[in-house]
């Protein structure tokens, strides 16, 4: 998908700026982690906007997250995968 496509889709625009965000940041798989407040920081956005925004992406098939582990069992940021 091309970048001005996703401005095409019915998405609020918090989903819109937080899948650009991922998707500016992946690797060659598709894929990155940067942590919920990170990207909330960087976007000027509210936590629970992003987290809503997440919530927006998924349900539309854009992006899936996964629970990161670290070694000693805590948990660390999400892994996000990007689909489209």
């Amino acid at each position: 998908m091309s970048k001005r496509e996703i401005y095409k889709i019915n998405l609020p625009h918090r989903a819109i700026a937080v899948y650009l965000y991922l998707e500016s940041r992946v690797n060659k798989d598709r894929t990155c982690y940067p942590a919920i407040g990170t990207i909330a920081r960087e976007l000027h956005l509210s936590v629970s906007t992003v987290k809503r925004a997440i919530t927006d992406l998924e349900r539309e098939g854009f992006l899936r997250k996964k629970q990161r582990w670290r070694e000693n069992g805590g948990r660390s940021s999400l892994l996000y995968e990007i689909l489209k």
